[in-house]
């Protein structure tokens, strides 16, 4: 079926359909001063035929005490004050802990008779972990998303102060309105001598920043994979309950982890 992204904006934050695997590529562009440091990075959605569809930008912001993104869709506005500014990805100090919010309002800088609906929802909080090993190893990434309703939307989370965020919530075990998701864990492969995952041909270069996600139910279900395919492009495929936001942001948190080191 054909997947409608007409309206990006509505597009980028509806869940994958049931059924259907939404397969994207992740550019990432370096040009130019201090692209090096801050370079952007491109969305777009894979056609047949290797036709290719824009759907989100992102890129760091410049002068943030910690990692914070900006996600646009409009490929030449990456401003927050702009019209197309769709989403955030913000982390902790250390850069091992990350939360992915929509455009809404920071609860922080609103008075308290602000309606509900205009608090910036929480979408998706990643976690980074060392493993064992220190860096060579493959790293544990825990993504905690908003659970579905019984009419398979999303569950609106708002937080108005940090006990009621997704990472609070995890790390408090109450977590009966999200879902709890981990990274598939690699093999470890005697010919190649590196730990490996099936991507099924969409990755074709090895690297520590490719990972697939899953809920430990269903270890078979690929939520998301993310992979390198060349210096600077990479495959992005998620699946119900994820969408593009969400994906796009796990995606750029892994370029950005500290424990991503290769």
């Amino acid at each position: 079926p054909l997947i409608d992204v007409d309206d990006l904006e509505e597009f980028a934050v509806r869940p994958a359909p049931q059924g259907v695997t939404v397969k994207c590529r992740i550019t990432r562009d370096k040009k130019g001063m201090d692209r090096g440091m801050y370079p952007t990075y491109y969305l777009h959605l894979e056609r047949e035929h290797g036709k290719k569809v824009f759907l989100l930008a992102g890129r760091k912001r410049k002068k943030s005490k910690t990692s914070n993104y900006l996600i646009s869709i409009d490929p030449t506005d990456l401003s927050r004050g702009g019209e197309s500014f769709i989403g955030k990805l913000r982390s902790n100090l250390m850069g091992t802990k990350f939360t992915v919010y929509d455009n809404g309002v920071n609860p922080v800088k609103t008075t308290s008779s602000l309606e509900a609906t205009v608090l910036r929802q929480e979408l998706a909080a990643i976690c980074y972990e060392t493993n064992v090993l220190g860096f060579k190893g493959p790293r544990k990434m825990s993504v905690i998303i908003p659970g579905m309703n019984m009419d398979h939307e999303r569950v609106s989370i708002r937080p108005r102060n940090e006990h009621e965020t997704l990472l609070a919530r995890w790390q408090n075990k109450s977590t009966e309105s999200v879902i709890e998701l981990h990274n598939k864990t690699p093999v470890w492969n005697d010919d190649t001598q590196s730990y490996v995952l099936n991507f099924h041909g969409r990755v074709t270069q090895a690297s520590v920043k490719n990972f697939q996600i899953i809920h430990d139910n269903d270890p078979d279900y690929i939520v998301m994979q993310f992979g390198r395919v060349a210096e600077d492009v990479f495959t992005m495929d998620y699946n119900y309950p994820m969408c593009a936001l969400q994906a796009f942001a796990i995606a750029l948190s892994s370029f950005d982890s500290k424990l991503a080191c290769e």
